[in-house]
C-alpha cells in the first residue's frame, strides 16, 4: 500500500511578491488543499488567537519590542514601525515576537563588533559614542580638582588616614578597624608625592610646607573623577537610553557630597570607585551571558570578582555590593538549574565557574592586601599589641625575642589574651562603680605600663628573696599576680561581672601587704608552639606557652572575652572568671608576652615564628571586635553622628572642619535633586511594580516578556542594591554618619534614571517632549549643583553672609 502524498511548501517561488511586514502572521498553503477553494488565488488564513476579550475600546496597548536592551517604556516606541504593526486606526495588533537568540533578555543589546576601520573618519564615526563620557571626564576633573587645595589644614578624617599613610612610609604597625588596601594606597599617594611620613595629621592643624598635601589629595581625587564614566558605561551596559546615560553621568559629576568627599585624604573614593566597578562589571558579565565560557564570559567574571576583594579590601560596606553580586549569582544559578537542555557538566561549570572567580578569587585578593600590609609594616609601631605575641616577636625594634624564655617567680611579665581580638591583661586606679567597687581589670590593646604584673608565692610561702636560688614556674604551681604600679594583686571572689553577669568579676584588691587566698592562681599548661604537648614541657617559655589560670578557691577561669565595658571602663575588653571549664575556649588562654628577669639570659628572636593564616584571622576579629566597640556614647552627644533614617531626606549634613569666620568650611551634604528624587524614584518603584503586577494578574499586557525581564533585571540591581546598602546600618550597634549613605545613593540614582527612562526616554512621546524632559532635568540637576558648590569647594569668611543654603532647619550650615 502507497503512503500517502505530502506536499511540502519550499517556500516562495521566484518572482513572488515580497512579503509583507506582517509575514509571520499569514501562513501561505498550497492551492491544492481539500480545505480551499481551487479558484481563488493563493488563500491567506489570518490565524485567530484569544486576546483576552481585547477590543479597540478596552484592550490594553502593547508595548513595543525594541530588542533585548529596551526598558520597555511607557507608551513606547511607534517610532520602531519594523517591530511593531498598528492597524488603520493605530491600535496594536497581536504579533508573535521573533525567539531570542540568546537566553538574555535585559540589559544592553548585544551587537556585532564593527569592521577595522580604513580610514582616521571611519574610526572617528566608530568610536563617536565614546565622546559623550570623555567630555563627562573632563569636567569631572574640573570639579574634582578645582580649589582642592584651598584649605591648608588636616580636615576631618585626614586626621586618621593621612596618619596610616605615614605609617607605611615609616613601615611602623599600626591598627585601624578597617582593612589595609585603601590606606596603602594612600602610604603610596604620599611615596609619589615625595612625602616622608614625619606629619603628625592632627586635625585642624595647618600642613607644613614639606607636606605635599595638594598632590596626595589630587590623587585620591583621581578615584571620584572615574565614578563619572564609570557611571555612564554602567547606564549603557544596563540597556538604558542615550537620555538616561546623559542624566546618570551627570548626576554622578553633580552631587555635592560625592564631590566633597573625593577631595580629600580619605577612603571613600576609593570606597565608591571599587562599588561603583563592581556593579559596571558585574553588568558587563551580564551581557556577556550569551556566550556562556569564552574569553570575555571569564574575563568579566573574573574582573567582578577581583573588584569585589578590593571593595572589601579598603572597607567592610563593600561586603554589602558583595551581596548584590551574590543575590544576581543565585538567581542566574537557579535559572540554569531549571533549564533542562542544560547538560550537568555545564551546570557544574557555571557553579565551579562562580565559586573560582565569586568567592575564591575575592578572597585571594582580601589576603593578597593583608601579606602586603604585614610585609611593608615589619616595625614595630603603635598596634603591636593587637596581634599576637609571635607576631610581635619579629617587629623590628620589637624586644620580645630578646626576652629571657623561661618563667620564673620574681619575673615582671606581661600577659596577653590568646582568644580573638584578646589584649593584654590590664589594671588602673579606677574602680568598679557596680559590684565590688574594687580596682578595676581590663584588656587593653596597646602598650602601658598598667599592663606590668610580678609572678610571686602564695602568702603562706617564704617570701619572695630576689636574691635566694631561682624557682621556674611550671604546670599547677600556685601563684599571686601582682599589679606593679600600684602594688595590687589581681582577685576574684563571688560578685557577678559588670557586663557577662554569669561569670565572677576580677579585679585588684590589698597591696604589698594586705590580700587573701583569694588572690591564688593556679597555673594549667595547654601546649606550647614549640616544646609540643603538655606532656613534653618541662619550663613554661615566655610567647609560645599557652597557658589557663584557674582560681584556687572558686575553680572559675580568667577569662578575656570581646564583651566592652561602658565609658567608666574606657570602652575595654572586660576581664571576668568564668565558670565553665571548657579546654578548648581560646578565651582562657593566655601567654607571657613581654618578660623582664635580669637574673635569666636573654633570648633569641630565631625561635619564634608567626604563620600568616593566624595572623590574618587574629587581626580580623581584633578589626571586627574594635568596630563593634564605635557605639554611641549615650553620656556624650556627637554633633556629627547621624542615623540612617536621616540620609534618604538629607535631614542632617556633616561639618568637616572647625566653623569659624577665618576658616575654610566643608558641608558635607547631598544635592538635594539628586538625593530626594533617588529616594522618590525608589517608592515610586515599589507603587509601579504593584500596579504592573495587579495588571498581569488582570491579564491586562503591558510588557513583551524581554521588556518585562529587563525592567525587572535593572529595577532588581537599584533596588537590592539601595536596600543591601541601607537597611544594614539599622541593625548595627556602630556609630553612624552620613557619609555611609553615600556608597547607597548610587543605586537611587540608578533607580531615578531607570524609571525616567522606563515612562519617558523609552516611550512614545515625541522627541520634543523627550528633549523638554532631558532639559528640565538637566537643568534641576546642574542648578541645584551650583547653587550647593560652596559646600564642597569650600566658603571662606562669615557662613552667615551667604544665604540661601538653609533648605531644611534641620542643617547646621548657620552659627545661629
Amino acid at each position: 500500500m502507497r503512503p500517502p502524498q505530502v506536499q511540502i511548501d519550499f517556500g516562495t517561488p521566484p518572482g513572488s511578491p515580497p512579503r509583507t511586514s506582517s509575514e509571520f502572521e499569514e501562513i501561505p498553503y498550497p492551492a491544492t488543499h481539500p480545505f480551499y477553494s481551487t479558484n481563488s488565488q493563493s488563500y491567506k488564513h489570518e490565524e485567530s488567537l484569544p486576546l483576552h476579550h481585547m477590543n479597540e475600546d478596552t484592550s490594553a496597548r502593547r508595548r513595543v519590542a525594541r530588542g533585548p536592551g529596551s526598558s520597555g517604556g511607557f507608551m513606547s516606541g511607534d517610532e520602531h514601525e519594523n517591530e511593531m504593526h498598528y492597524d488603520d486606526d493605530g491600535k496594536d495588533v497581536y504579533s508573535k515576537l521573533r525567539p531570542a537568540r540568546s537566553r538574555v533578555s535585559s540589559g544592553r543589546v548585544h551587537r556585532p563588533p564593527p569592521p577595522p576601520p580604513t580610514s582616521i573618519s571611519e574610526f572617528i564615526s566608530q568610536n563617536l559614542e565614546h565622546l559623550p563620557p570623555v567630555i563627562y571626564t573632563l569636567l569631572s576633573c574640573w570639579t574634582r580638582f578645582h580649589k582642592i587645595g584651598l584649605a591648608n589644614t588636616v580636615v576631618w578624617d585626614e586626621a586618621h588616614f593621612g596618619k596610616f599613610g605615614s605609617h607605611y612610609l615609616k613601615r611602623e604597625f599600626y591598627f585601624d578597624v578597617h582593612p589595609p588596601l585603601g590606606k596603602m594606597l594612600v602610604g603610596l599617594a604620599g611615596l609619589l608625592s615625595g612625602y616622608d611620613g614625619h606629619f603628625e595629621f592632627k586635625s585642624g592643624v595647618t600642613y607644613d610646607e614639606n607636606v605635599p598635601y595638594v598632590a596626595m589629595r589630587v590623587m585620591m581625587a583621581t578615584f571620584g573623577v572615574a565614578l563619572v564614566p564609570l557611571g555612564w558605561y554602567t547606564a549603557v551596559e544596563l540597556g538604558m537610553s542615550s537620555w538616561s546615560c546623559h542624566l546618570v553621568a551627570l548626576m554622578v559629576l553633580c552631587d555635592v557630597a560625592w564631590l566633597a568627599i573625593s577631595r580629600f585624604i580619605l577612603l571613600d573614593s576609593m570606597l565608591l570607585f571599587f562599588t561603583f566597578t563592581t556593579v559596571f562589571l558585574l553588568t558587563k558579565f551580564h551581557n556577556q551571558q550569551y556566550q556562556s565560557f569564552s574569553f570575555d564570559w571569564w574575563m568579566w567574571l573574573a574582573f567582578t570578582g577581583i573588584s569585589i576583594g578590593c571593595v572589601t579590601s579598603v572597607k567592610w560596606i563593600g561586603l554589602f555590593v558583595t551581596a548584590v553580586v551574590g543575590l544576581y549569582t543565585i538567581e542566574d544559578l537557579w535559572d540554569k538549574f531549571g533549564d533542562l537542555r542544560m547538560t550537568n557538566r555545564d551546570q557544574i561549570r557555571h557553579w565551579a565557574a562562580r565559586v573560582a572567580c565569586l568567592i575564591v578569587l575575592p578572597i585571594l585578593v582580601y589576603m593578597l592586601s593583608f601579606k602586603l600590609h604585614f610585609l611593608i609594616l615589619n616595625h614595630s609601631g603603635p598596634g603591636d599589641s593587637t596581634m599576637s605575641s609571635l607576631f610581635q616577636a619579629h617587629l623590628v625594634g620589637n624586644d620580645f625575642g630578646k626576652n629571657p624564655r623561661e618563667i620564673a617567680f620574681g619575673s615582671k611579665i606581661t600577659l596577653k589574651g590568646m582568644g580573638w581580638g584578646g589584649g593584654l591583661l590590664h589594671s588602673h586606679v579606677q574602680t568598679y562603680p557596680v559590684g565590688s567597687g574594687q580596682q578595676q581589670v581590663t584588656c587593653y590593646h596597646y602598650k602601658d605600663d598598667n599592663n606590668h604584673w610580678t609572678v610571686l608565692p602564695t602568702w603562706e610561702a617564704p617570701e619572695y628573696n630576689p636574691n635566694g636560688e631561682l624557682q621556674f614556674l611550671q604546670d599547677g604551681d600556685v601563684i599571686r599576680l601582682q599589679h606593679v604600679p600600684t602594688t595590687r594583686h589581681l582577685h576574684s571572689h563571688s560578685v557577678a561581672a559588670p557586663v557577662t553577669k554569669l561569670n565572677n568579676e576580677v579585679s585588684c584588691y590589698g597591696n604589698s601587704t594586705v590580700g587573701d587566698f583569694h588572690d591564688y592562681w593556679v597555673i594549667e599548661v595547654v601546649d606550647d608552639i614549640k616544646q609540643g604537648t603538655k606532656e613534653q614541657i618541662t619550663k613554661i617559655h615566655s610567647l609560645t606557652t599557652r597557658l589557663r589560670f584557674k582560681h584556687q578557691a572558686l575553680g572559675c577561669y580568667l577569662y578575656a572575652s570581646n564583651a566592652v565595658l561602658p565609658q567608666w571602663g574606657f570602652k575595654q575588653l572586660e576581664v571576668s572568671c568564668t565558670k565553665e571549664n571548657d579546654p578548648e575556649d581560646m578565651h582562657t588562654y593566655w601567654n607571657v608576652e613581654s618578660h623582664w628577669n635580669d637574673r635569666l639570659p636573654s633570648g633569641d628572636a630565631k625561635f619564634y615564628k608567626s604563620p600568616f593564616l593566624r595572623d590574618f584571622w587574629h587581626l580580623n576579629v581584633a578589626m571586627m571586635t574594635s568596630n563593634n566597640a564605635l557605639i554611641p556614647d549615650p553620656d556624650k552627644e556627637d554633633i556629627l553622628a547621624s542615623s540612617p533614617t536621616d540620609w534618604p531626606w538629607m535631614r542632617l549634613g556633616l561639618r568637616m572642619c572647625g566653623w569659624g569666620d577665618d576658616q575654610t568650611k566643608y558641608y558635607l551634604l547631598g544635592t538635594p535633586v539628586i538625593w530626594w528624587g533617588g529616594t522618590a524614584s525608589l517608592i515610586v518603584s515599589v507603587i509601579v511594580f504593584g500596579v504592573y503586577l495587579l495588571r498581569h494578574q488582570r491579564k491586562y499586557i503591558d510588557m513583551t516578556p524581554q521588556q518585562w525581564d529587563h525592567f525587572l533585571y535593572v529595577g532588581k540591581i537599584a533596588g537590592y542594591g539601595w536596600f543591601l546598602h541601607y537597611f544594614p546600618f539599622f541593625i548595627m550597634g556602630r556609630v553612624t554618619y552620613v557619609h555611609h549613605y553615600l556608597p547607597t545613593l548610587y543605586f537611587s540614582v540608578l533607580m531615578l534614571a531607570h524609571l525616567l527612562d522606563h515612562f519617558i526616554f523609552s516611550a512614545r512621546w515625541k522627541d520634543s517632549t523627550k528633549r523638554v524632559s532631558f532639559g528640565i532635568c538637566a537643568f534641576l540637576i546642574v542648578g541645584n549643583f551650583w547653587w550647593f558648590r560652596g559646600m564642597a569647594w569650600g566658603i571662606d569668611g562669615p557662613i552667615n553672609d551667604y544665604w540661601g543654603l538653609l533648605w531644611r532647619k534641620t542643617w547646621n550650615i548657620y552659627n545661629a
